[in-house]
């Protein structure tokens, strides 16, 4: 799996002018499953996103975890991560996980961060999202899994 990682000051994402999933401070993270990635794979990245210290402590320095920070998590699927455009002009998605594998991976990454006691909230898969982000900092890191860990 793929995610792009933002800290942020708040997150919004809408499905028809809509708003589906909203948090306030804490992480929007756009969320994409390849092919052959599994359960495992989803556990891993939940943890590594609960455990991330990217938020400030009392010195400012990177140094709390979103739980530790009280914050919340925004996770939004995004198949493009996997776009390859190393050749021709338009990107090539054949390394993404087809919808009815990723869906449920990216609903279990959602459902790790909440075990781990962070509210989380959701965009809506297949759908056309429109996401509104305050990005602070900006911090924006990439995690990517392989064999069940992050890599």
């Amino acid at each position: 799996m793929r995610a792009v990682v933002q800290r942020v000051a708040r997150a919004a994402v809408r499905v028809g002018g809509e708003t589906v999933g909203e948090i306030g401070r804490g992480l929007l993270v756009l969320v994409g499953a390849a092919a052959g990635d599994g359960p495992s794979d989803a556990a891993a990245l939940a943890g590594k996103l609960a455990a991330l210290r990217i938020f400030p402590d009392d010195e400012g320095r990177m140094n709390r975890s979103v739980v530790e920070a009280a914050g919340e998590v925004l996770v939004v699927s995004q198949f493009t991560l996997y776009g390859d455009v190393r050749r021709g002009r338009r990107p090539s998605f054949t390394a993404a996980a087809p919808p009815e594998t990723a869906e449920p991976l990216v609903d279990l990454v959602a459902e790790g961060l909440r075990r781990a006691g962070v509210p989380c909230a959701t965009g809506r898969f297949r759908a056309h999202m429109e996401v509104d982000l305050v990005n602070d900092g900006p911090v924006t890191l990439v995690l990517e899994t392989a064999g069940g860990r992050v890599v």
